[in-house]
């Protein structure tokens, strides 16, 4: 069924204040829409800085600034599931859009998939150049994958060509100490965190998920009533 953008937003943004960490994912299947269309309407002004003293509005507004994005200056925003580092990813991804820049939103798994693929297809200069052009790239769910060399190695290009030339922000689970988790190869995995954090803020939303909180009050209020 054709559904309006219009009306997509407006029960987005219903959902967001009833719960304003809904995933991105639920969101998407709950409308049957593309993550993509969803991101559009999750914007960093609708996210909730008062009730997460650890994220501050100023070091957030500094990577969207359009004039930034020539300098290739990283954005790495570290929490747990649900503490809203989703949020401010696809937050900054739409206000740069909204600028007149090219930007991108992904999950960390589709570059990998696709780079694995160009490789074995023999147009792995085509899908970097793919990912290399846009002037933010947004990695979501940086942390949740466990790369060996091989496709370390390829993300690892990505990151190279994008080096102070273009914007990337990634949207790990885990902390830096923790990479190595998910770049196994140690000279690798010191390499890319060198390049996703040289000369870019780290913002860390703390471990403390909306979901969760949402979840108890909605129990609470239940019992009470």
């Amino acid at each position: 069924m054709h559904r309006s953008r219009e009306w997509l937003y407006e029960r987005f943004s219903q959902d967001k204040r009833q719960n304003p960490e809904m995933p991105v994912r639920a969101l998407a299947q709950k409308y049957r829409v593309s993550r993509n269309t969803v991101a559009k309407a999750l914007r960093l002004e609708d996210f909730e800085f008062e009730k997460n003293p650890d994220v501050a509005p100023a070091p957030i507004g500094e990577p969207r600034n359009p004039a930034r994005m020539p300098e290739g200056r990283p954005l790495v925003v570290i929490a747990d599931s649900g503490a809203g580092k989703s949020h401010l990813l696809i937050g900054t991804d739409t206000a740069v859009a909204e600028a007149g820049l090219t930007a991108r939103y992904t999950t960390t798994s589709a570059p990998v998939n696709e780079l694995a693929e160009g490789n074995a297809a023999k147009r792995l200069s085509g899908v970097i150049a793919g990912y290399s052009k846009v002037d933010l790239l947004c990695l979501d769910e940086f942390g949740y994958l466990n790369l060996a060399k091989p496709g370390a190695k390829l993300l690892f290009q990505i990151f190279t060509e994008r080096e102070e030339r273009k914007a990337t922000a990634v949207a790990p689970n885990t902390p830096l100490s923790e990479w190595d988790k998910t770049f196994t190869d140690p000279r690798l995995c010191a390499a890319i965190a060198d390049r996703l954090t040289f000369k870019g803020p780290l913002i860390q939303p703390g471990t403390a998920s909306y979901r969760l909180k949402a979840t108890e009050s909605e129990y609470r209020s239940a019992r009470r009533s």
